[in-house]
């Protein structure tokens, strides 16, 4: 266990979600981008929803039964300060924390000290859980012990990591997994894309959300290797980084189904296009007069390389889980990662500083939960892009075509995408009289 006061020590001290911590210097409100490399004591504001998000999915993965009855070993294998190892064992309730045994691994001596001794500082309130602090590798840290929860939150790339990470799942464990080379998996970067991912994304509107489906179809090849399947909980693109959560399966019988959910996405299809997708039933039936602006393809449809049009190999299933992304309420967010302000804060903060971090944990969680009844629609639309298309006025409000397209008998929910977009089940031809049904009269 590493606990010798590091360099800088006491430091500041700072809050994120209900976790006190001593940090060298304050973090700087509203900046973004991911982190800098190396150790330290550098905390990303940027990074603290994907946190809080962590910490609901772990305490319904709990509840659900997803991690069985027993003790729940966990890894954060790139812990760097350590603060999500910290708001896991802090913040969830205590009959749940009593179940957690994690280790927060990390090359750096000194990061890991910070958080050791932030951890003795400032330790749960409810007393329960096991905190451990490891120096070593995560590729070789994963293979010591069978894990329940993996997360990695990688500089980069987490390719190098996943084969090992992967390995050491217990049979229905969960892994998460951070990317910060966006600009690789949106397409903005062509060889790194290729070379990491053996993919290629076109740069348009749907450019992260296509980068999550990539992220997802390598870590389902990589878990096929090893005789698992996945079951995707949540995919979250936010700021600078993406973030892809599942549940893995061990079971050959699944692994070796990994291509049925593999497969492309082709913006401005043709009328074979979106006939193959209707008959492969991951587009809903609708007439041919008018196309849609993207469809998906099974893996086995042919495509030109170099096509432009084309991003993939990508995942084409589900993004998510209902019952995971249904959990993370703005209200369960509240409850379970705010405290309430009091005149003797350990860290100083007056009534504003709690309502603002109050805000910042609402955020986090911005219409997940609606768009859990969506998730697996066949329609992701970025409302700007569709006006534009139709060669329309203006784009209609988000939530009045969610609306009227619920009046018309389908599913449809605002999504938590980075740009105003909404998920749905109708038929292209149902959407487009919906939106035009919306224009304001000439």
């Amino acid at each position: 266990m590493v606990s010798d006061e590091p360099v800088g020590w006491p430091g500041v001290v700072h809050r994120e979600g209900r976790t006190v911590m001593r940090v060298a210097e304050r973090p700087v409100e509203g900046s973004r981008g991911p982190a800098a490399k190396g150790g330290g004591t550098f905390l990303n504001p940027a990074m603290s929803g994907s946190r809080t998000r962590s910490v609901l999915l772990l305490q319904h993965a709990i509840e659900s039964g997803m991690l069985g009855d027993g003790a729940i070993y966990a890894l954060d294998g790139l812990a760097a300060t350590g603060v999500r190892a910290r708001r896991w064992i802090n913040e969830l309730p205590q009959e749940s924390a009593d179940r957690l045994d994690i280790v927060m691994g990390d090359l750096d001596e000194e990061s890991l000290s910070w958080a050791m001794n932030n951890h003795l500082d400032f330790p749960p309130s409810h007393g329960s859980g096991k905190l451990r602090a490891v120096k070593g590798d995560l590729r070789a840290m994963v293979l010591n012990h069978g894990r329940h929860w993996v997360d990695i939150d990688p500089y980069g790339s987490p390719v190098p990591f996943l084969d090992t990470a992967v390995q050491s799942l217990a049979r229905g464990g969960v892994i998460e997994v951070s990317a910060t080379d966006t600009a690789a998996l949106t397409g903005s970067s062509k060889d790194p894309l290729l070379r990491r991912y053996g993919a290629r994304v076109r740069t348009d509107g749907l450019a992260h959300d296509s980068a999550l489906r990539v992220l997802l179809a390598t870590l389902a090849r990589t878990a096929a290797k090893h005789d698992r399947a996945i079951v995707p909980l949540i995919s979250i693109w936010d700021s600078h980084h993406l973030r892809v959560s599942a549940r893995t399966i061990k079971k050959k019988g699944a692994a070796s189904e990994v291509e049925d959910n593999l497969g492309w996405r082709v913006h401005s299809p043709s009328v074979d296009e979106v006939s193959s997708s209707i008959q492969s039933g991951l587009h809903p039936e609708t007439s041919l007069e008018k196309l849609p602006m993207d469809c998906m393809l099974p893996l086995s449809h042919p495509v030109m390389r170099g096509d432009s049009r084309v991003s993939g190999p990508l995942w084409i299933g589900s993004m998510g889980d209902q019952g995971a992304m249904a959990s993370m309420t703005e209200e369960r967010a509240l409850a379970m990662c705010t405290d309430s302000y009091g005149e003797e804060d350990v860290a100083g903060w007056s009534e504003a500083d709690f309502e603002r971090e109050a805000r910042r944990v609402s955020r986090s969680v911005k219409n997940i939960h609606e768009e859990s009844g969506v998730i697996d629609s066949p329609h992701h639309i970025i409302v700007d892009d569709l006006s534009s298309w139709l060669g329309i006025q203006g784009p209609p409000s988000p939530r009045s075509l969610v609306e009227c397209l619920k009046e018309r008998g389908f599913r449809a929910g605002l999504t938590h995408y980075g740009k105003p977009s909404i998920r749905t089940d109708a038929p292209w031809d149902e959407i487009l009289e919906a939106t035009m049904s919306l224009q304001p009269p000439m």
